[in-house]
């Protein structure tokens, strides 16, 4: 989606954007891509300048297809996917209010049906710590054939706490590629807050993960072209690419476990980790959050889904998040 917001607003705050200008060859074309690209999320950069391809898909506006439909990605993507989202909704359901987005703004496409995209919003209620959940698929045939596949899921904290929020973002545009995106960005400053850096990066040994998928030869650093991203990322952050033609064994044992234990540290420490803060440092979380999904949605999304989309559905779904938000 997408900071989560393709956020979507990674939707999550999806801080990033989408896609980017097509360059020479098809490595330079994915990386301009998934650098930008984002906007359903927060893990991409800004403004880039990108168009799905022309031919139309066979799908029609009628068809809409849910946001666990996963219709366009491999079994062990939808499937990691799945367990994700069930997971979080397990485990949240009872702090969670209903998604009440408009059927058009839960799955819409273009017009030449040759970009689609879901997505499902349940915000927290007031008496609980989740301030929303967030989950958003995006699928875009590409001008140079094959097609661009998004998935995200996030989950945000209000302001009763300052622990950390859960993303992970999957970006795949070929059957042997795919960049990871796996972090729960912190919320406060790990310099000034030592504590905060023990309790939710070093006692939980986050760290771990990231150097085990290290020693993968298929696995290779992931840098955003947002320097914005690489600020707000934790030091545990997993940001690589994947490539190899055994990209479904990978998701299997190694992506899936990895994902699976990051969201069960969060879940366990952060989301029913009764950590408390004063109301004087919730007024500056609430400022900081309100921030973050300012940029997404007027920066990001507002620039990238009439590009994607057209201005009239961009409007649409741009308007029914700013009433979430």
């Amino acid at each position: 989606m997408l900071k989560s917001l393709y956020l979507f607003v990674s939707i999550a705050y999806v801080n990033t954007s989408f896609l980017s200008t097509f360059i020479h060859t098809s490595e330079e074309s994915m990386t301009s891509i998934t650098g930008h690209l984002a906007s359903f999320s927060l893990w991409s950069s800004s403004s880039p300048r990108f168009s799905c391809s022309a031919s139309k898909s066979p799908l029609q506006h009628s068809n809409r297809m849910a946001y666990l439909d996963f219709p366009y990605v491999s079994p062990s993507h939808k499937d990691l996917m799945l367990d994700l989202a069930s997971t979080l909704d397990t485990r949240l359901n009872s702090f969670l209010n209903p998604c009440n987005l408009p059927p058009d703004v839960q799955s819409y496409q273009n017009d030449t049906g040759t970009a689609h995209a879901a997505l499902h919003i349940r915000s927290g209620l007031h008496s609980s710590p989740i301030d929303f959940m967030l989950g958003s698929w995006l699928h875009c045939a590409l001008p140079t054939g094959g097609a661009l596949n998004i998935t995200s899921l996030s989950a945000y904290l209000n302001s009763s706490t300052d622990a950390p929020n859960f993303l992970i973002e999957l970006i795949q545009s070929s059957p042997t590629s795919m960049v990871l995106i796996l972090d729960l960005p912190p919320r406060v400053d790990l310099v000034l807050n030592p504590d905060y850096l023990k309790t939710f990066y070093e006692d939980t040994q986050l760290d771990q993960h990231r150097q085990h998928l290290d020693k993968l030869s298929e696995v290779k650093p992931y840098f955003s072209s947002s320097l914005y991203i690489r600020a707000v990322v934790s030091p545990t952050a997993i940001l690589v690419r994947i490539e190899t033609e055994r990209l479904e064994e990978m998701i299997e044992t190694h992506v899936g476990p990895i994902a699976k234990e990051v969201l069960k540290t969060w879940l366990d420490v952060c989301a029913f980790g009764e950590r408390g803060v004063g109301e004087s440092e919730r007024d500056w979380l609430r400022k900081r959050d309100d921030m973050s999904k300012s940029k997404t949605i007027e920066i990001d999304l507002g620039s990238n889904l009439p590009r994607l989309f057209g201005q009239e559905t961009a409007n649409r779904v741009l308007e029914a998040l700013k009433e979430v938000f």
